[in-house]
């Protein structure tokens, strides 16, 4: 078993694709092809079905993807822990981060970590709490700057609270009032809140659910801008973060007696490189 057999495997399973896996790879697809074959000889068992028009893994597959990233990682990581014994950090950090995070400049977090690792690099990635937690504990995502609601677990992970936000009403401009209001003030208006079953969601359903209060949920989105976009429009109102609400967009705050709170987090795997801990190093500078 080979390094290169592990990232063939890996770029297949992103991209279902053995064409657009050997393009990420720079290899020709039928040597990619043989080498996965030779793998899965090796290991007895098939890691992808194959068909004319589909890739997908298998039940063993599924079972050697974690494994395969693992042991890449760990080498990966080997490489760079002797390297920062010489005095440089290089290599990738890999952070994702909601869109709505606001505990810190990350901006200017990233300016000082670059001046100070120039040979490291960092790559982002954006998504829902939910999902970046899991891209932690599988080893995908490094560092991940997460709004999660009360309950939200933290289980395989280094968690550190940064900050809690008190959301507030949006309400178009139009229609601004003097607060604060409870949310039984707000049951008989449409609102726009992110999927249910996600963290986003959560941090409202939990505040309406201790007031004994019901709404209608009339627009389901998963963007932050778009939910300010329908709210602007006059179609619906949401909560959200102060410092997540942009003056001048045809939006009104209004704050909420009893409105959802959310705790912004700084989670990590347990085993960080040296270019995720000089990340970590510099994140505490900036938050202390």
């Amino acid at each position: 078993m080979e390094l290169q057999q592990l990232r063939y495997v890996i770029a297949v399973s992103e991209t279902l694709n053995f064409t657009r896996a050997a393009e990420r790879c720079h290899v020709v697809q039928s040597a990619l092809s043989h080498r996965v074959a030779a793998l899965e000889k090796e290991l007895g068992a098939r890691l992808f079905d194959r068909t004319n028009r589909s890739v997908r893994l298998t039940r063993a597959g599924e079972a050697f993807l974690p494994q395969a990233r693992a042991a890449l990682a760990a080498t990966e990581r080997a490489a760079d822990e002797v390297a920062a014994t010489l005095g440089g950090v290089r290599g990738t950090v890999t952070v994702g981060m909601i869109p709505t995070f606001t505990a810190f400049d990350v901006v200017d977090v990233l300016r000082t970590y670059r001046a100070a690792y120039p040979d490291a690099t960092v790559r982002l990635r954006s998504g829902a709490s939910e999902t970046l937690i899991e891209d932690v504990r599988t080893g995908t995502v490094d560092l991940a700057l997460l709004g999660v609601p009360d309950g939200f677990s933290t289980a395989g992970v280094v968690a550190r609270r940064l900050a809690v936000d008190h959301l507030v009403l949006v309400v178009p401009e139009a229609e601004r009032v003097d607060g604060p209001l409870t949310l039984a003030a707000t049951a008989d208006r449409p609102f726009a809140d992110y999927p249910a079953g996600g963290a986003g969601r959560a941090e409202s359903d939990q505040a309406f659910e201790r007031a004994g209060v019901r709404r209608t949920v009339a627009f389901e989105v998963d963007r932050s801008e778009t939910m300010l976009e329908l709210i602007a429009a006059g179609l619906c109102v949401g909560t959200a973060a102060r410092e997540t609400v942009p003056d001048g967009a045809g939006l009104a705050v209004v704050p909420l007696v009893d409105g959802p709170t959310r705790s912004q987090l700084l989670v990590h795997s347990k085993l960080l490189s040296p270019a995720a801990r000089a990340l970590l190093t510099v994140v505490d500078q900036h938050t202390r």
